[in-house]
């Protein structure tokens, strides 16, 4: 095996890609230099053991102030030392968090200044030991801590202390700030994991069950047009029968706004429906739950249930930019279809597909000699795709453009992707690292794929449907 080149510093080892060997090289090489290093501590039997014994009981104990009494009692024991310990609570302040003394004397709070520093203080027969934090955590606190500074651990008396015994201690502080670091970020995991489940029940009650009334009242402004209608028809018959030109053309108006009214509804109501069903799946209480994105998988209808209101919704937008749907490009829109799936999160998967279709389409001649924006969209199901009679469906959106330059094409699905040619547009470059998160779940596969002048964005699916009883 090939020599590894290794980083000096550990954080530079999360930007290599290193292979199961060469991970197992590094450690290799850490420990024996680590095993070194306590060559050249020359620590005492019983200060290696002191060590030990704080690892055991921090595991063992994990209330926060029995952790505090463990880190105080460790020097007490081993060096007939009295400690206190300061946690920084903001950039700028120290808070007393524990005291070995019965009386504890000492100031509630500290700022920066002469002892608290970031580096180690004997003054007053006291010695100042800055806490250090594990930088690779810093971002989990709600500040990031100035020179990795994340507490001050004071003890006396120390006048007399000898210099291996200061090494000793500064080399066991390290240990308690990677230690308490660790506490204060699972700490804050809780805290987050609380208000989590806290939101999810607001959500329910101040989003979900409110979303719920505005169908109730499309049902209610449906019925009104409706009743508008009718009355428009009763005046313009009255109207016709009066033969005054002058009212039948008011009249008529009349119907006509009655018309609009009615269009404008439905594309609210169809944007409704839309939002309301990605809203109620994108907030699913048990998406907060169990920390992950969970099916609610349901058979339903490819075409009616998903890619008919999707079309409609994007029709409007598409003309707007002069994109036709057309299917030379290929797809298979009349095929019914019934499967199984979460039809909420597959209909934002498309509607992540249509959306980019709609920002990055370009002009193309066809083979035909037509010239324009095309987009089409299709499905096929593949037998035996995942295994003995496992068949699977392709479903496909295609859209006109210079294929995308890539190296490898699952890397459009890594989250904050951006192709080259999307200068012009906004977005986060997670819409398709969405789509395959999902599709992933349904232990199903995306892909990319293009011609010379298409691209196609397509998932494959398991082709599961409901055994008739």
């Amino acid at each position: 095996m090939s020599e590894a080149h290794f980083p000096n510093e550990v954080d530079d080892l999360d930007h290599l890609d290193l292979n199961d060997d060469e991970r197992i090289d590094y450690v290799v090489s850490r420990i024996e230099a680590k095993l070194l290093d306590y060559d050249g501590y020359n620590f005492s039997m019983r200060q290696i053991r002191a060590l030990n014994i704080f690892f055991e009981l921090a595991q063992e104990l994990r209330d926060r102030e029995m952790f505090y009494a463990v880190c105080m009692a460790i020097p007490r024991a081993l060096l007939r030392l009295e400690s206190s310990i300061y946690i920084l609570e903001d950039d700028d302040t120290f808070s007393l968090a524990g005291c070995t003394t019965g009386h504890c004397d000492k100031s509630v709070t500290r700022t920066w200044d002469d002892q608290f520093t970031d580096k180690l203080v004997i003054s007053d027969n006291q010695m100042f030991i800055p806490i250090q934090g594990n930088p690779e955590y810093n971002d989990k606190l709600p500040f990031r801590p100035p020179h990795n500074i994340i507490g001050n651990f004071v003890l006396h008396p120390c006048n007399n202390l000898e210099g291996h015994a200061r090494l000793f201690l500064e080399k066991y502080v390290n240990r308690v700030g990677f230690q308490l670091h660790h506490r204060m970020v699972g700490a804050r995991n809780r805290e987050h994991i609380a208000f989590i489940k806290s939101m999810v029940q607001d959500i329910g009650h101040n989003v979900i069950v409110p979303n719920m009334y505005f169908k109730l009242y499309f049902i209610r402004l449906k019925r009104q047009i409706e009743q508008l209608h009718q009355s428009t028809a009763s005046v313009l018959s009255i109207l016709n029968q009066s033969s005054q030109k002058e009212s039948v053309t008011e009249g008529n108006k009349l119907a006509r706004i009655a018309s609009s009214i009615e269009t404008q509804y439905q594309e609210i109501y169809s944007h409704y429906e839309s939002t309301s069903m990605f809203l109620e799946t994108l907030l699913r209480r048990r998406h907060f739950e169990e920390g992950r994105y969970v099916l609610d998988k349901r058979e339903v209808n490819l075409r009616t249930a998903i890619m008919e209101p999707l079309v409609e919704r994007f029709h409007k937008r598409f003309k707007e930019r002069r994109i036709t749907i057309n299917f030379a490009l290929g797809g298979a829109p009349d095929q019914m279809v019934r499967l199984i799936i979460d039809r909420g999160l597959i209909s934002q998967v498309f509607d992540n597909l249509f959306s980019n279709a709609l920002k990055y389409t370009e002009t193309v001649t066809l083979d035909d000699g037509r010239r324009g924006k095309f987009v089409s969209y299709g499905w096929k199901i593949i037998k035996d795709y995942f295994g003995n009679e496992k068949p699977g469906i392709r479903l496909w959106v295609t859209s006109t453009g210079r294929p995308l330059d890539l190296e490898d094409p699952m890397e459009v699905f890594k989250p904050g992707f951006r192709a080259d040619n999307v200068a012009r547009e906004s977005g986060t470059g997670r819409g398709l690292y969405f789509v395959r998160q999902v599709v992933e779940l349904h232990n199903g596969q995306v892909g990319y794929s293009h011609s010379e002048n298409s691209n196609q964005f397509y998932l494959i699916l398991p082709f599961e449907q409901e055994i008739a009883g």
